[in-house]
C-alpha cells in the first residue's frame, strides 16, 4: 500500500521528540558506536540522523506521525529502536528498544518533561545497556514534512522483507525503482541501504515461522510526490494481514542450551533455554565489633549497578545469621568483581568488606551437590584484615536448574517494594480435594409452630421447610405439603441437597427447620449442627443408613425453648460424602481432570505432560510507571488437574523470559491444559493505584491445548497469540512462547482409554441434572478460589475465575452466532451430499447419472456389499487425509469465534454486568432484538413440532378419512412386499426416483401432498 495516498482523518499529530541517549553499548569494535533512532507507529516508520562515534548522543529532533483514529491511540504502541550504523559490513547493530503505550501520551498544552526510559533487550542473548530520553505529545501545530524520493527506498526494502512469505518482487521491477531513486541522490541512498539491511538473528533467539495463511503480496510504489515524513525522518509503509497477526507461529528456540551446550541438566530441563546466573549465598558473619548492644547488622551485595541487601539481624550465639541467596542475571553483569559489605543498620560506613573476581568464580552443574560455603576474612576501611571479622559466603555460576533459583533474590526485582517481594516468586499450588456432600432430608416429627401461643396460630396451617448450610452454601427444601395421613406437626420432604466441600473438612453442617408465619417472615423451630468430618463416605451408589437427630430449640423466648425441648422434636436425614463422582470445577469441554474424588478408584497414569514456559513477546503495556512509561509485570499460570503452577514475575519487561519447566501426570488424553498470562499488580503499590487495578491482577490472555491433538514424544515449540476481547473489539495483547511434549508410557493403555466412559461410573449410575451440575460447578470454583487465595503468595480470585471460565454461561450474541455457524458447518456435509444426489436426479451430467444408476443397481443386487463399501470408503478417506493432517496444536480462532465481525453493541452487551447497568433505552433495544431472534427460533421449533404431529396423526383418527386411507394403503403394501422380493421393490423405487426430468412433474408428489394435509395441534393454540 502506498502511504502517499493516505491522509490523516484528525488534525492532531503525534510528535516523538528524540532528545538524547547515554551510556550506550559500544558495538563498532573500537569502543564506540554511531547510533541513530528509528521510531515505528501505526504502519509508519521514521528515523533520526546518525551521531558518529558517540556513546552519549544528543539529537533534539522531532519525528511527526499521522494519527488515523484518535480514539484508538490508547490501544496502540510506539516502538523506539536504537541502532548502530556499521558502514564497513553494510549492516547495523541493535542497541536497544523501548515500547511505549499510546495511553501515556500527553497534549502539547500540558507541562511535559522529558522521560528517561531504560533500553530493553530484543532477545535473551542481546547485550544492551543505557537509557534514552524522549518526549511524546499530541500537537496540532506540527506538520508532516515532505521529503525527497530517496526515502522511499526504505519502504521498498521493508516491502521486500514482507514479501518473503508470499510473492517476491521481480528483480526487473526492483532494479527499475532503485535506478529511478538513485538518479536523485545516490550517496544518501547508498547510506540508507546500508542502514536498513535486516539484521540476522543471533544464536538462541526465537525465530518465528508463520503457520497461518500467507498474506497478500505487498506492493512497493515509488511514484508521485514525496513520501510524508517528519524531522528529516524516513516513513516506511507496513502491511500486515490479520490472519498473520492472530495466527500461530512455529519457533525454533535453543532448548536445553542448544546442541553445542549439552550437560547433565539437559534430561531434566530440555524444554527451556538455559539462563546463566551468578549466585551469591551469604550465610553468617562473626567476630564483628559494633558499638552498642543489640544493634542490627545487614549484608550488602554489590555487583556493578545492582545491589542486594539482606534482612537486619541481631547477634546470637553463632554470630549474625542471614542465610540468603542472591541471583544476578549474567546478561546484566556490568562489572568484573562482586563485593559484599557488612554494615550496621542506617549507617553508610561498612564494618567489613570482601570481594571476588568473577573470572575465578566456579561453575556448578546439577545434580552436583551445593557448593559448601567458606569463611572469608573481611577487610576494613583501611584495607586491613585483622579486626574486620569473618563472613561465610559461597559464590558460583549456575542456571535456573539450580535449587537456589526459586527462593533467591533476583537482580531484576531491585525496584520491588518489600511487601511485593513474596508475590514475584514462582510457586506450585495444589487444588484442594473436592467432595460432593449429599444430604437427604426425609421428614421431621413433633414440630411446634413458630407462632404458637399467638392469636393467629389456630387460624393457619404451619408451613415447614428445612434449610441446610455448609460454609457460605445455603440450600432449602420446598414447603412440606399437607397430607391426609400425616399430622401437621410431622412434615415430609424427602428431598436431596448437594454441596461441595473440600479437604481438610473444617466446616460444619447446619440444618434448621423453619416455619413461614407470614410473607417474608420465617421463624426457626429447630436446628441440628454436626461436623462434616463425621459424615460417612461412600464410593458407589449403595445408600448409607439414615439417622434421626434431635432438634435443638429455636431462637425465640425461653419459654418456647422449654416447650420445644419437652416435645422432643427430631429430624430424619441421610448424609454421605460421595467419592465416586468427579467434582467439576471447570467446563466439561475444557476439563483437565476427569478422575473420581476417591483415590481408591484412580487408574494408573498413562503418560507425562512436560511444558517449558519460555517467555512472551510484544506484550501490551498494562500500567504506567514514573520514568519508565508503559510497563507490565508479567507472570504465567498453568493449570492441569489439581496442580497449578505460577512462574516468577518478570518486572518492567514487555518481553519477559521465564524459561521454567513443569511436569504433570496424565490420566486421560482427552483433557485440556490451560495457560494464562497476567500482570502482577502487587509489585508496585503506586502502579496498582494508577492502573486502576485495585489490587487485582490484570488479564493479558490465555491459551488452551488439548492433549489428544499432540503426537506422543514430539516437542511442539510455538508462539501462541494472546487474544483478549474488549468493548472496542479483538486485541492482540502479545505472544506466549511454549515448548510442549506429551510422552506416553504405554500406547495400548492410552488407546484403551478411548473406549472408556468420559466421566466416572457414578455420573451414569446416579446422574445429576444439568442445573445441579451447573450450580455445583460454581460452588466448587468458589471453594477452590477461596483456598488458593489463602496461599503465600496468594493466587487471586480473579486469576482462578479467569482460568476456570467462570463467565462462560453468560449470554452473548457473538457466541450464539459462532455456535450456529459451527452447527451449519457440521450439517453442510449432509446438505452437500443431498445437492449432489439432486444433481444426479436432474441428469445435469448424463454420464455421471448413468454410472450412479448402475452403481445403485449393483448395490441392490448385492446388498451385502453396502456396509463393507461404506466402511472401506471412510477408511480410504481417513488414510488420504493423513497427508494433510494438522501438524500444529489448535489455538484461539478469531474467525470461528466471530470476534472480527462482531458489532460494537453486541460487545457492549457481552461485557455488561449482571444485572444490567445500562440505560433503559439500551435495554429496551436489546430486549426487542432478543425478541426478534427468539421469534425466529420459536417459528422453527413450531414447524418441527408440526411435522411430528402430522406423523402422529396418521393413526390417531383425528382426520378419519386420512387415517382410513393410510391404514388401507398399509394393508395393500404389506401384501405387495410379501409377494414381491425386497430387491425388486428397492430397485424399482430407485429407477423411478432417478427418472429424467422430462418424465417428472414439477408438482409435489402425492405422498408429500397427503402428508401436508394431515391435521396438527397448531389449530388449538391461542
Amino acid at each position: 500500500m502506498n502511504n502517499t495516498s493516505s491522509t490523516a482523518t484528525t488534525k492532531e499529530k503525534l510528535v516523538v521528540e528524540i532528545i538524547s541517549a547515554h551510556n550506550l553499548m559500544p558495538k563498532d569494535g573500537e569502543g564506540s558506536s554511531s547510533p541513530f533512532v528509528e521510531v515505528e507507529f501505526d504502519k509508519q516508520r521514521l528515523r533520526t540522523q546518525v551521531k558518529f562515534k558517540d556513546l552519549n548522543p544528543v539529537w533534539n529532533q522531532k519525528l511527526v506521525f499521522h494519527i488515523n483514529n484518535l480514539a484508538d491511540l490508547p490501544y496502540k504502541t510506539i516502538e523506539v529502536n536504537v541502532f548502530n550504523e556499521k558502514r564497513s559490513s553494510n549492516s547495523r547493530n541493535f542497541l536497544g528498544k523501548v515500547l511505549i503505550s499510546g495511553s501515556s501520551i500527553g497534549t502539547e498544552g500540558e507541562e511535559l518533561s522529558e522521560r528517561c526510559y531504560t533500553l530493553d533487550k530484543r532477545s535473551l542473548f542481546s547485550h544492551i545497556r543505557g537509557e534514552i530520553s524522549l518526549k511524546l505529545y499530541l500537537s496540532t501545530k506540527e506538520e508532516v514534512k515532505e521529503v525527497n524520493g530517496n526515502n522511499v527506498l526504505s519502504s521498498l526494502k521493508k516491502n521486500k522483507k514482507l514479501q518473503k512469505q508470499s510473492i517476491p518482487i521481480s528483480s526487473v521491477q526492483q532494479n527499475q525503482q532503485q535506478n529511478q531513486i538513485m538518479d536523485d541522490t545516490q550517496k544518501q541512498n547508498q547510506q540508507i541501504q546500508q542502514n536498513l539491511k535486516p539484521v540476522e538473528p543471533k544464536t538462541g533467539e526465537i525465530k518465528p515461522v508463520v503457520i497461518a495463511a500467507a498474506p497478500s503480496p505487498a506492493t512497493a510504489s515509488c511514484g508521485g510526490g514525496g513520501v510524508p515524513g517528519g524531522g528529516g525522518g524516513v516513513l516506511i509503509g507496513l502491511s500486515q494481514n490479520v490472519s498473520n497477526e492472530f495466527g500461530l507461529k512455529e519457533t525454533n528456540p535453543s532448548l536445553g542450551g542448544g546442541s553445542q551446550n549439552k550437560d547433565k541438566t539437559s534430561s531434566t530441563y530440555d524444554l527451556v533455554e538455559q539462563m546463566q546466573y551468578l549466585y551469591v549465598r551469604v550465610v553468617k558473619a562473626r567476630e564483628i565489633s559494633i558499638f552498642g548492644v543489640g544493634s542490627d547488622v545487614l549484608a550488602d551485595v554489590k555487583l556493578g549497578n545492582y545491589r542486594g541487601i539482606t534482612r537486619r539481624v541481631s547477634c546470637n550465639n553463632h554470630g549474625f545469621e542471614w542465610d540468603q541467596v542472591f541471583a544476578f542475571s549474567k546478561d546484566c553483569i556490568q562489572s568484573s568483581m562482586v563485593e559484599i559489605f557488612v554494615k550496621e543498620k542506617e549507617k553508610d560506613e561498612f564494618l567489613g568488606r570482601v570481594w571476588f573476581d568473577l573470572n575465578e568464580v566456579p561453575r556448578r552443574v546439577p545434580p552436583d551437590s551445593q557448593l559448601a560455603p567458606q569463611w572469608y576474612r573481611m577487610e576494613d576501611k583501611k584495607g586491613e584484615k585483622v579486626k574486620a571479622g569473618e563472613i561465610m559466603v559461597s559464590i558460583w555460576f549456575g542456571t535456573q536448574a539450580d535449587e537456589a533459583f526459586a527462593e533467591a533474590w533476583h537482580s531484576k526485582a531491585a525496584n520491588v517494594h518489600f511487601d511485593g517481594l513474596c508475590s514475584i516468586k514462582s510457586k506450585v499450588y495444589l487444588s484442594p480435594k473436592l467432595w460432593y456432600l449429599r444430604l437427604s432430608i426425609i421428614e421431621a416429627q413433633d414440630l411446634v409452630a413458630g407462632d404458637k401461643g399467638s392469636s393467629t396460630s389456630m387460624l393457619r396451617f404451619p408451613e415447614f421447610f428445612a434449610k441446610a448450610q455448609v460454609g457460605n452454601q445455603v440450600l432449602r427444601t420446598r414447603i412440606s405439603p399437607a397430607a391426609a395421613n400425616r399430622s401437621l406437626c410431622n412434615p415430609f420432604w424427602n428431598e436431596s441437597l448437594m454441596f461441595v466441600v473440600a479437604e481438610p473438612f473444617e466446616d460444619y453442617l447446619l440444618i434448621t427447620v423453619e416455619d413461614r408465619v407470614a410473607p417474608g417472615r420465617e421463624e426457626v423451630v429447630g436446628r441440628v449442627l454436626f461436623p462434616v468430618s463425621a459424615i460417612e463416605r461412600r464410593l458407589d451408589d449403595k445408600q448409607v443408613v439414615s439417622r434421626w437427630f434431635n432438634l435443638d430449640g429455636g431462637f425465640g423466648s425461653s419459654s418456647d425453648s422449654k416447650n420445644v425441648a419437652r416435645f422432643g422434636s427430631r429430624i430424619h436425614i441421610r448424609a454421605s460424602l460421595d467419592g465416586g463422582y468427579h467434582v467439576l470445577d471447570e467446563a466439561t469441554m475444557y476439563s483437565s481432570d476427569l478422575r473420581p474424588t476417591a483415590k481408591q478408584l484412580w487408574n494408573p497414569h498413562i503418560g507425562v505432560l512436560e511444558m517449558g514456559i519460555l517467555g512472551a513477546t510484544n506484550l501490551m503495556p498494562m500500567k504506567i510507571k514514573e520514568g519508565k512509561g508503559g510497563v507490565v509485570d508479567a507472570y504465567c499460570v498453568a493449570k492441569y488437574g489439581q496442580k497449578w503452577v505460577r512462574t516468577r514475575t518478570v518486572v518492567d519487561s514487555l518481553s519477559p523470559k521465564w524459561n521454567e519447566q513443569y511436569t504433570w501426570e496424565v490420566f486421560d488424553p482427552c483433557t485440556v491444559v490451560t495457560i494464562g498470562v497476567f500482570d502482577n499488580c502487587r509489585v508496585d503499590k503506586s502502579a496498582a493505584v494508577a492502573g486502576g487495578g485495585g489490587g487485582r491482577d490484570t488479564r493479558i490472555g490465555k491459551v488452551r491445548i488439548r492433549l489428544s491433538t499432540l503426537e506422543a514424544g514430539k516437542v511442539y515449540t510455538h508462539s501462541y497469540p494472546l487474544l483478549m476481547l474488549h468493548t472496542s473489539g479483538i486485541k492482540k495483547m502479545g505472544e506466549l512462547h511454549l515448548a510442549v511434549r506429551f510422552s506416553c508410557a504405554n500406547v495400548g493403555n492410552m488407546l484403551h482409554m478411548y473406549s472408556l466412559p468420559l466421566l466416572p461410573k457414578m455420573h451414569y449410575v446416579n446422574p445429576l441434572s444439568v442445573n445441579q451440575l451447573d450450580c455445583l460447578r460454581y460452588q466448587a470454583m468458589h471453594v477452590v478460589a477461596a483456598r488458593l487465595s489463602r496461599a503465600e503468595p496468594p493466587l487471586g480470585r480473579e486469576v482462578v475465575e479467569y482460568m476456570l471460565d467462570h463467565d462462560s454461561h453468560m449470554w452473548s450474541m457473538r457466541r450464539s452466532k459462532a455456535n450456529f455457524f459451527r452447527l451449519m458447518k457440521v450439517v453442510s456435509g449432509l446438505v452437500a451430499m443431498s445437492w449432489w444426489v439432486e444433481s444426479m436426479r436432474n441428469w445435469h451430467k448424463p454420464v455421471y447419472s448413468t454410472l450412479f444408476v448402475v452403481f445403485f443397481l449393483v448395490l441392490v443386487l448385492l446388498p451385502e456389499l453396502i456396509i463393507p463399501m461404506v466402511l472401506v470408503s471412510m477408511a480410504t478417506v481417513g488414510i488420504w487425509r493423513y497427508r494433510s493432517r494438522p501438524r500444529h496444536p489448535p489455538h484461539m480462532d478469531t474467525r470461528l469465534s466471530h470476534a472480527e465481525s462482531v458489532y460494537p453493541d453486541e460487545l457492549d452487551e457481552e461485557f455488561d454486568s449482571f444485572p444490567t447497568s445500562r440505560s433503559a433505552e439500551v435495554v429496551r433495544m436489546r430486549y426487542d432484538r432478543l425478541r426478534s431472534v427468539a421469534g425466529r427460533i420459536q417459528t422453527v421449533v413450531g414447524d418441527m413440532a408440526t411435522q411430528g404431529e402430522r406423523f402422529q396423526a396418521l393413526l390417531s383418527w383425528r382426520d378419519p378419512r386420512a387415517t382410513f386411507l393410510f391404514v388401507t394403503l398399509c394393508l395393500f403394501a404389506a401384501v405387495g412386499f410379501y409377494l414381491v422380493p425386497t430387491k425388486v421393490v428397492v430397485g424399482l423405487w430407485g429407477l423411478y426416483a432417478m427418472r429424467p426430468p422430462r418424465f417428472r412433474s414439477k408438482l409435489p408428489s402425492r405422498a408429500l401432498s397427503f402428508f401436508r394435509r394431515l391435521p396438527t395441534k397448531a389449530d388449538s393454540l391461542l
